[in-house]
Formats: C-alpha cells, sequence, structure tokens
C-alpha cells in the first residue's frame, strides 16, 4: 500500500526539510541544522508526524555518495599548498591530537575503547559547509584565517575518509596477528580499487563523458554521471571498502575532466536533494527526551567540539607563525562538527562500535556547535580586535621594520598585498611612487622588507597600525582586504583623520559597494562588474563605436549602480 510506503515517507521527509531549512536561513543559521532539527521533529521520539526510519535512510544513502562525489571532485591541492604547511602538518596534528584526548577523556567517562576511538575521530572533524555558510556571511571568506581554516578543513575531509576505513577494520579485526591480517587485507583491496580507477579510470572515464557529452542532450549527460557516482560507490563495496570511500575517489579521478564543472553542476541538484535527507535521517535518530535526561555528556560533547577542538586549533596555529587574531580566529571557525562527523558516527553505529546513548549524544553535541557557530565567531572576532588594542606597544613594535624610515609625506597606502595589492604595488614600484603595505602573511612582509619596502605587520582594521601609515599625509589609500568588516573599519578611520583622502576600495557584493560610495570613497570596485565593464567595451568597439564613445557608455555604467542590476528595467543606460 502506498500510503504507508516510501512515497508517503519521502514526501513527509522532503516538506518537513524544506520548512526546517528555510527558518533556518531566516534566522542566520546553516540549512544542515534545519534539516537536523527537522528529523527531530518527526522522529519517533517526539509527539507529531512520523516518518518511518528506513526507507529515508536508504534514500539517505544516495546524499552521502553525491556528497562525497562532489568533494572529491572539489578537492584542490592548488588550495593546500596556498597556506603551506599549516594546512597538512597543522590540520594532520589536529586530527590526531583530538583522536588521543578524546578517547581518553571517553575512557575517562567510562565508556568502552571502541566507542573511544570514535568519539576521538567524530569530534575531530569540522564542517567546510559550515566554515563556508558563517565566513561568507562576515565577508571573509578570503581573510587569511578563512583560508587557513579551509584548507585544514579540506584535510579533515581527507582524514575522515582513511578513517572510516582504518576505525573499521580496527573495531572488527580483533587484537594482535589478526588486527594485523585485517588492516594488511584492507590496504591490500583498497590499493587494487585505487589502481584500477585511478589508473585505468582516469584515463579511459574522461574520454567516456566526452563521448556522452558530444551528444548534447543533457538529460543523456546527468543519467550518465549519476550512473558513474553511484556504481562505482557500490562497486567499492566488492572490495571491502565504504560506499563513501567509493564515490570520493571516484570524484578524484573526474575532477580532472575537461568537463569536472559540467559534471559538478549536473550532479549539485540532486546532492543537495539526497544530502538533505541525510541530515533529516541523522534527525530522525536524535532522542532528544534522552539528551535532556544525560545532558551532562551532551555538555561534555559540545565542551571538547567547542572548547578543547577551538584551544588546539588556536595554539597549533600559533606554532606556525601566525598572530594571536588569525590563530583565534582559525581556531573558533574549527570549532564546530558536522556533515562528515555525522558520517563517521553513522560508520561507528553500523559496525557496533557506537551505542545507541553515544550516538546520541555525539549528534546532540555536533547540532549544538553548529547553532553556536556564528556566535562564536562574532565573539571572536571582537575579542581579536580588543586584543590587539591591548598589545598596542609590543604590535608597533613587531609591525614597524628596523631601521626603516617611511614616507610619511604623499604616499600612498596599501592594506592587503594578496593579489590586487600586489598589482598595485609593482605598478607603483615601476614608477619609484613611495607606499605602505599593511599585511596580516608574515612571509609576504618579510619579503617586502626584504625588498626594502616599508610594511607593516597586522590586521589593517587595527588603529594602531592605520596610526603608523600616517593617513594624514597620505595621497592615496586602496584597501584590498577580503574581510568586508575590517574595510569598513579601515574607511571610517581613514575619513576621521583625513576627510579628503582619495580612498579605493575592493568590494564582493552591491550592498558593500553602495556602502562604501555613501561612506565618501573614491572608487568602490567590484570585480565581478570591472570584468562586464571591459566585456561591454571590447563588445562595443566590435560594433564599431569608438573608444570615447565606449568610454563613455562604460562610465555611465559604472557610475550607476541600477545600469547594472539584473533585476532592474535597464540592464544598460541610454
Amino acid at each position: 500500500m502506498i500510503g504507508s510506503g516510501l512515497l508517503v515517507n519521502l514526501v513527509l521527509a522532503l516538506a518537513i526539510a524544506t520548512v526546517g531549512a528555510a527558518l533556518a536561513a531566516r534566522l542566520g543559521q546553516s540549512v544542515i541544522l534545519g534539516y537536523i532539527v527537522s528529523g527531530v521533529i518527526i522522529s519517533p521520539s517526539t509527539p507529531g508526524p512520523v516518518g518511518a526510519t528506513a526507507p529515508v535512510e536508504a534514500l539517505a544513502d544516495i546524499g552521502v555518495i553525491l556528497l562525497m562525489f562532489t568533494v572529491g571532485m572539489r578537492l584542490s591541492l592548488r588550495e593546500l599548498q596556498a597556506v603551506g604547511p599549516v594546512a597538512l602538518l597543522g590540520g594532520s596534528a589536529q586530527v590526531l591530537i583530538l583522536i588521543g584526548l578524546g578517547y581518553l577523556i571517553a575512557r575517562g567517562v567510562g565508556w568502552g575503547w571502541q566507542e573511544a576511538l570514535f568519539f576521538g575521530a567524530v569530534v575531530s572533524n569540522s564542517s567546510s559547509t559550515v566554515l563556508s555558510k558563517v565566513l561568507g556571511d562576515r565577508g571573509q571568506m578570503g581573510a587569511l584565517h578563512s583560508r587557513i581554516a579551509l584548507a585544514w578543513s579540506t584535510v579533515q575531509d581527507l582524514s575522515t575518509v582513511a578513517l572510516v576505513v582504518v576505525l573499521s577494520a580496527v573495531v572488527t579485526g580483533g587484537s594482535g596477528m589478526t588486527l594485523a591480517g585485517t588492516l594488511g587485507v584492507a590496504a591490500a583491496k583498497a590499493g587494487i580499487f585505487l589502481f584500477l580507477l585511478l589508473g585505468v579510470g582516469s584515463r579511459v572515464l574522461p574520454l567516456l563523458f566526452e563521448r556522452v557529452a558530444a551528444l548534447r542532450n543533457r538529460e543523456i549527460f546527468v543519467m550518465a554521471v549519476a550512473a558513474f557516482a553511484l556504481g562505482v560507490a557500490y562497486a567499492s563495496l566488492f572490495f571491502g571498502l565504504s560506499l563513501a570511500l567509493g564515490a570520493f575517489v571516484a570524484g578524484v579521478v573526474v575532477s580532472e575532466s575537461d568537463l569536472s564543472h559540467e559534471i559538478l553542476g549536473s550532479v549539485q541538484p540532486l546532492r543537495d536533494v539526497f544530502v538533505g535527507l541525510f541530515f533529516v535521517s541523522v534527525g530522525m535518530l536524535v532522542d532528544i527526551g534522552f539528551l535532556v535526561q544525560n545532558w551532562p555528556y551532551t555538555l561534555l560533547v559540545v565542551a571538547v567540539i567547542v572548547l578543547l577542538k577551538g584551544a588546539i586549533s588556536t595554539g597549533i596555529a600559533r606554532l606556525f607563525r601566525y598572530s594571536f587574531a588569525t590563530a583565534l580566529l582559525t581556531g573558533v571557525a574549527l570549532a564546530q562538527s558536522a556533515e562528515f562527523s555525522f558520517l563517521m558516527a553513522r560508520v561507528g553505529v553500523e559496525v557496533g562500535a557506537l551505542s545507541p546513548a553515544v550516538f546520541s549524544y555525539l549528534l546532540g553535541g555536533s547540532v549544538a556547535s553548529i547553532a553556536l557557530a556564528p556566535w562564536l565567531n562574532a565573539l571572536a572576532n571582537d575579542l581579536a580586535r580588543a586584543y590587539e588594542r591591548r598589545q598596542a606597544g609590543r604590535l608597533v613594535a613587531e609591525a614597524v621594520p628596523e631601521g626603516k624610515k617611511a614616507p610619511f609625506q604623499g604616499h600612498a597606502v596599501i592594506c592587503g598585498y594578496g593579489r590586487v595589492g600586489r598589482l598595485i604595488g609593482a605598478a607603483l614600484r615601476r614608477r619609484d611612487f613611495s607606499f605602505i603595505v599593511i599585511e596580516q602573511d608574515r612571509d609576504i612582509v618579510h619579503a617586502l622588507r626584504n625588498q626594502g619596502i616599508y610594511a607593516l605587520l597586522g590586521s589593517a582594521d587595527n588603529p594602531v597600525l592605520l596610526e603608523q601609515t600616517h593617513l594624514e599625509h597620505a595621497r592615496i589609500l586602496v584597501v584590498a582586504i577580503p574581510d568586508a568588516l575590517a574595510a569598513r573599519l579601515v574607511v571610517e578611520y581613514a575619513r576621521r583623520v583625513n576627510p579628503n583622502l582619495d580612498i579605493i576600495v575592493r568590494v564582493h557584493s552591491e550592498e558593500e559597494r553602495r556602502f562604501m560610495l555613501s561612506r565618501g570613497v573614491s572608487l568602490a570596485v567590484l570585480p565581478l562588474h570591472e570584468a562586464a565593464f571591459e566585456m561591454t567595451r571590447h563588445t562595443l568597439r566590435r560594433f564599431g563605436l569608438s573608444a570615447i564613445e565606449t568610454l563613455a557608455i562604460v562610465q555611465r555604467m559604472r557610475g550607476d549602480p541600477t545600469a547594472y542590476d539584473p533585476t532592474g528595467p535597464n540592464v544598460m543606460p541610454h
């Protein structure tokens, strides 16, 4: 009877998930939290509509496969290399330390060794999804601490894939020679699987997808991608591996294809639906009454995830000689757990390592860490700025290069020396124009000082450092930092000390652009718009317009915010 079957449970799960995700987004929370709370609402442990867990879990497995498939496709070695050893060494060290400390804490409260191992593994992982949401909402996606945290999270994701294999073998393999044999067989099977997929598949599969794409039929292409992802994940079971690992490797293989972006775009809508079901199924397993009755254990999990992991991550970042502010913001950004933690917890239940009680504690603590993430990050930003102000004297001593006289008259000040700031600085140097740089990356600052450039180490929104740039005598201020809030603070300080200063700001949204213009900046540059202006200029020139006419049109577009508003009546001024 269809009324009690898969369809009713699917409709119920999707409907409640849609409402829950919409409410979470409205409240500024991650949609993951909305999905999980939705699952709790329809779980057998709460009053109201009750969904059957088994059908939803069966569909949730597809969500796990597609999630890991896209993670494999998005794996970026360049991003890992961009922040150097702190990502690979620091991320790996944090995972190992958390597993060890988590094991000791769990054993200390009386949990079994298998539960203790999985407890450490679950709390060691942070969610790149939650990271992206929280940091993106604050306009900090390009900031140094954001780049470190996201690269760090990528290393954690990779460790999760390995831990699923190793811990499953440890739990089911016994001890001594039996365990060694189990791990050896697992490694051999994994090696064969990886050889077939990476060695052979990496050469054959891109050609296959090119043939499918040549048919120019999107439906067939989407079907082929879905069949490949699900098929490889299922095939991995025959090699003793998990669905998650198989899907991850499949994603890595196709990521090298010229069609990788089209493949990712095709699978994304499917992934979003089934990943939502995965988190709903996780919520359906949470027993709220049980968590309330056993709140000390839930609080313990929250403390380990938020306080212990945050402190360890901050400490490791400091060991790599990042400033206290950068280290603190990195540590707090990582002080949460989500999708891969839930995946690891589910694996623990499936292999019999986690009891329902410990599983509930882990879920409850992870959900709480997601809810706390936006508030903790806001608090960390305030603490970082307050610390820098209290340490004003020491920061200036560290920031100002020894034996170098600053150009304190008619100079330029560049806040942020990344890709944008570096190009501006290179242009100024070619003409021997003097400028001062404020940059958070210690290596960049040292390189600039070695080249004879006056560079200050620290956050650009720190008034102590801004005071050292003598903006009252500067010719122009260039704000090229990715942190939107910090950019606002820099502009407000500059306007107070020099109301007539020429200011150029890099912005990341039309809302930021309008705000900066309202503060009197000379130019607020939105990279997306600048690309559109340049393409417009080239297109109009191809239609025979003169350089003067083209320049006039582009200038009118740049000056009128509604001219390039895609929702407005006029896309281009007349």
